[in-house]
């Protein structure tokens, strides 16, 4: 059994608190389905940072803890900081003292952040020399504020040791998804994540900032059209010259406003897209490379191959050899 705990600083995202407790919740009940011998994995322990029973969160759900760290009495596997929401509010001496004792205690003991909990972490000067991320909004601010720890802005979450931070709230998931899969397996990981009802379960290296979610930024309606279009039939002809014609555009124009509201043009854009879509179904089927690259308007698996390479600098089969799920 592993004991978790999730430290609850004021005014956090409720998000940042049940995303990875439902996921442990189901891990746990996942397990107790196909063992013979029923068993609980993951005990989870909700912690304030004031050694207060009950903690207010942003969105005005309290939330019911057992008291502070100085209520432990067990062997602590993994911290859990969840998003810290009073920027101004100092944190407790004691708190970061905590965390660093429970390092050097026992130096297998994980501490992971969601969200802007890795500014509590960063405090404690225990991500100093290594790689950290943060809502993407926050990256810079951490950077100036920690110039010893390597902000990196892309990534949903990273692993550098026993230290995990992730980006954005819901990202919170993605990470303790991650931590299964580095106690269970992958398998296990995924079909938790088809438990959850999850999109894909994604891994830590993929980008905070999805093609397919940066565009819907747009109000242009022609270009929403096409860029919906784009994700439905990723198969079909999407040169320029055919997006312009059912648009009734030049195919200069196209390129023009398309390019003006996304930021990106129309082609690489198609490019981006394929590559997300190529990604899922090596993450989530058995399908050969040929058959993705059809489905995904890429002829074959030559042309598949140095899109990977292109946007990734890894091939699909080394892809799929990581980050596949075994069906």
């Amino acid at each position: 059994m592993k004991h978790i705990v999730i430290l609850i600083p004021p005014q956090t995202s409720i998000l940042d608190i049940a995303g990875p407790l439902e996921v442990l919740s189901k891990t746990n009940d996942y397990i107790q389905s196909t063992n013979e011998q029923s068993r609980t994995f993951y005990i989870t322990h909700l912690i304030s940072m004031d050694n207060s029973s009950v903690v207010q969160t942003s969105c005005g759900m309290p939330v019911i803890c057992e008291g502070g760290f100085s209520s432990i009495f067990y062997s602590i596997d993994t911290v859990i900081i969840a998003g810290r929401g009073i920027y101004n509010q100092n944190i407790p001496q004691n708190i970061l003292d905590y965390l660093r004792a429970i390092v050097k205690e026992n130096s297998k003991t994980r501490i992971a952040s969601v969200c802007a909990g890795a500014f509590i972490l960063a405090e404690t000067g225990l991500l100093n020399g290594r790689k950290a991320t943060t809502h993407w909004m926050l990256c810079d601010q951490m950077a100036f504020q920690f110039p010893e720890i390597k902000v990196e802005r892309d990534p949903i979450f990273i692993k550098d040791g026993n230290f995990y931070t992730s980006a954005g709230i819901s990202t919170g998931i993605d990470l303790t998804l991650g931590l299964v899969e580095e106690d269970l397996g992958r398998n296990v990981a995924m079909k938790i994540a088809r438990i959850l009802v999850l999109y894909l379960k994604r891994p830590g290296s993929q980008s905070q900032f999805s093609t397919i979610l940066m565009i819907q930024s747009t109000d242009n309606l022609p270009i929403n059209q096409i860029v919906q279009f784009i994700q439905e039939h990723l198969s079909e002809d999407l040169s320029v010259e055919a997006m312009a014609d059912r648009l009734s555009m030049s195919s200069r124009n196209f390129s023009r406003v398309f390019t003006k509201e996304t930021g990106i043009s129309p082609a690489k854009y198609v490019e981006k897209v394929r590559v997300e879509a190529a990604r899922r179904r090596l993450e989530e089927s058995n399908l050969s490379l040929d058959q993705i690259a059809q489905e995904c308007g890429l002829v074959n698996a030559n042309g598949l191959r140095r899109l990977f390479l292109r946007h990734l600098a890894t091939s699909p089969g080394i892809y799929r050899k990581n980050f596949g799920v075994k069906l």
